[in-house]
């Protein structure tokens, strides 16, 4: 797939009818408050860096389960005033790597808090955070638990990426008002998650984003992550029904439908791992079912030559601004 099946004119209008349980509120409402019940901050550390202009922290929070997932906290150094914060979320197969990989958020002036990814380490950056829930399913993370919602593996990363935003509002000098997410491929599925179940957001940044109208992403690309659902189903034959279910409760066009935040949207149209109208999909439908009068602001930037990889440094100069403008409207610079 080179290049999306659909024209520019036919993605800005592309909005599924992306099926959505009875009870998908409910069940989110039951699993956010079971690990609501636990005090989020487990342990926070200084780390060193050998970064003068940084001050970092190793951070451990209680997520999903109450099971601790680990997360880097870094910050202007010296900065004592409130700050802005920017959560941020890890692509598939990424854990949160080292504390000085990831510095453009805080560079820029904001505390930023970088979470692990439970279980999925290894295939491109280091963590430690383990998934110590089993369950039937496939041997790949978009597989684990699949033919159960509770049971899913995507059902406790989406708590984790939730409490990370509970967890950096209980750290010190941050601006609980003013907390964005932000994310990259499955990063930006998460993101997207997070602005469904969290109603005070100030922003929502996704990139190419992951677990976007999943039953259409998993019949037009067969490259992982999706594509690792479609042979998990080439197996499982008998599994379908459940699968589909399952993805249902945490395809982020859903959430998305119900985010209230401001949102900036990025996206190459020739992606072959996350579908552009996938994207699409999530933008077109953002904000429509939060019951507000008008919508949020949202705006998307596709690039029409590049594919997963999106705008890259140009699309993150498009991030700062957008979000310095969302955050501080008399201040912020333009282009």
């Amino acid at each position: 797939m080179p290049h999306s099946a659909l024209t520019p004119d036919e993605l800005q209008r592309y909005a599924p009818d992306v099926a959505e349980p009875d009870d998908f509120d409910q069940f989110w409402r039951d699993t956010l408050a079971e690990a609501a019940a636990r005090p989020v901050l487990v342990d926070v550390r200084p780390q060193p860096t050998d970064l003068p202009l940084l001050d970092s922290w190793d951070v451990t929070f209680a997520g999903f389960g109450g099971d601790p997932v680990r997360a880097w906290y870094t910050r202007p150094a010296g900065a004592r005033e409130p700050l802005p914060a920017v959560v941020e979320y890890a692509g598939y197969g990424r854990g949160r790597g080292l504390p000085h990989e990831r510095l453009t958020w805080p560079v820029a002036g904001y505390a930023h808090l970088l979470m692990d990814n439970r279980g999925q380490a290894g295939q491109y950056a280091t963590g430690d955070t383990p998934d110590p829930h089993g369950a039937p399913g496939g041997p790949s993370p978009a597989t684990w638990g699949i033919l159960d919602p509770r049971d899913y593996h995507y059902r406790r990363l989406i708590t984790d990426a939730v409490r990370a935003v509970e967890a950096v509002r209980a750290l010190p000098d941050v601006d609980g008002d003013r907390v964005s997410v932000v994310g990259n491929s499955q990063g930006g599925g998460l993101a997207l998650a997070v602005a469904g179940l969290v109603d005070d957001l100030a922003a929502v940044l996704t990139t190419a984003p992951f677990l976007c109208d999943m039953r259409s992403a998993v019949g037009l690309t067969d490259l992982a992550p999706y594509g690792e659902i479609g042979r998990y189903l080439a197996v499982h034959r008998e599994g379908e029904e459940a699968v589909w279910r399952t993805l249902s409760y945490v395809d982020a066009v859903t959430f998305a439908r119900r985010a209230t935040a401001p949102a900036h949207f990025g996206v190459g149209r020739r992606d072959t791992v996350c579908p552009p109208r996938t994207a699409f999909a999530a933008y077109n439908h953002y904000g429509a079912a939060n019951g507000r009068p008008t919508p949020p602001e949202r705006e998307i930037h596709v690039y029409p030559f590049n594919g997963h990889e999106g705008g890259e440094a140009v699309h993150v100069r498009r991030q700062l601004r957008w979000l310095a403008s969302v955050l501080h409207p008399a201040h912020a610079s333009t282009g």
